[in-house]
């Protein structure tokens, strides 16, 4: 496990992938190519460099290098590095100890819920980094997970995502950008769930002049397949260890593409 923050790029290739983890060819996550810039933060749970599966948990608004370990306000379940701790023990939990997780933050979430969260200008920066981090990753099948705004980022990043993706997850997602599941354009399976009481459900699923974000990703008539979130309390208790998203994603991370879309 390690937790990088305000990173100048080179010492972060010597710190993920030191001379005690040769890189694999093609080389993985040549960092000057993602450009990890000074306040941004990246996460490794298990041994990155023989996971046969990876899984990448994209945070979302307010996230920042200084509260991604302590959590926002010190709440310690909204720490992107916390959750990936989360996420990886219960995967192991189940036996598994072959997959890699990877709280990214390689972008600028908007701060606050203001116009900035409502547009998708810093998501679809987001994404075009997202999208060369996930290229660079090893393993055979690679998970992305986004909560919040990240699954708005994991949303326009997705028609072009590396063909090792195999599933998509949206947490508390205020849209993905699009009307339809099926408007990703994406062979990943698509995974959504959002709590009964998690505020994202009183933002519009709508999509006017540049604002908004789309159908909401609960709504059948987007057509993703639902994770079970009974249980899951607000917008940021998706990763308590008690938590039956948590142990889907679980779950489905574990399982063959072929039986997780069974789930």
């Amino acid at each position: 496990m390690r937790t990088l923050l305000l990173l100048p790029v080179v010492a972060a290739a010597l710190t993920v992938f030191g001379p005690t983890r040769a890189p694999a060819t093609p080389a993985p996550l040549a960092l000057q190519d993602v450009r990890l810039a000074d306040g941004r933060a990246l996460e490794i749970v298990g041994d990155l460099q023989s996971a046969e599966t990876v899984v990448v948990l994209v945070p979302g608004v307010d996230t920042t290098a200084k509260n991604f370990d302590r959590g926002l306000a010190g709440v310690q379940r909204r720490a992107p590095a916390w959750q990936a701790r989360q996420l990886h023990a219960a995967i192991e939990s189940r036996g598994a100890h072959n997959v890699a997780v990877v709280a990214w933050l390689g972008y600028h979430p908007p701060h606050g819920v203001g116009l900035d969260a409502a547009r998708e200008d810093l998501a679809a920066a987001g994404a075009a980094a997202l999208r060369e981090f996930v290229a660079r990753l090893p393993g055979e099948r690679i998970v992305v997970v986004g909560h919040s705004y990240g699954s708005t980022v994991v949303g326009l990043a997705a028609h072009n995502l590396d063909r090792r993706v195999t599933d998509i997850v949206a947490l508390g997602s205020p849209g993905m950008g699009v009307e339809k599941a099926t408007d990703l354009h994406t062979p990943a399976h698509v995974w959504a769930g959002t709590a009964a009481n998690d505020w994202t459900r009183r933002v519009p699923g709508l999509k006017i002049v540049g604002a908004g974000h789309g159908t909401h990703v609960y709504d059948p008539a987007f057509g993703a397949t639902p994770i079970p979130v009974t249980g899951v309390d607000g917008h940021d208790g998706y990763f308590e260890p008690t938590s039956e998203a948590l142990h889907a994603i679980a779950a489905l991370t574990t399982s063959t593409p072929a039986a997780a879309s069974r789930l």
